[in-house]
């Protein structure tokens, strides 16, 4: 998936997150702030890094702002965002956990 341009996603409500995505040349750069990054920060890496792989992204600079959301709230704020910030009109959603 190529990152053409800027997108956002989510909230900064409790129990959300937004998303902040744009283009970026080199090597894919990922910034996570959280509220419970000291409990949940590992957690929250892997369902980054494991939605940004099935989404075949390896380029751009991807900003999380956390505020306590749920797995499923992050892997779906993120595939909004990435879907907003690229070309793609098709998604193979069987890739997809």
């Amino acid at each position: 998936m190529n990152i053409v341009r800027e997108a956002l996603a989510g909230t900064q409500e409790s129990s959300d997150l937004m998303v902040k995505i744009a283009p970026a040349q080199g090597e894919l750069e990922i910034v996570i702030h959280s509220e419970v990054i000291k409990q949940f920060g590992e957690q929250i890496r892997q369902v980054v890094d494991e939605t940004l792989r099935a989404m075949d992204v390896r380029q751009g600079l991807i900003i999380v702002e956390d505020k306590g959301a749920l797995d499923c709230v992050i892997r779906a704020r993120l595939q909004s965002a990435l879907i907003r910030a690229s070309e793609t009109q098709q998604i193979d959603w069987s890739k997809m956990s």
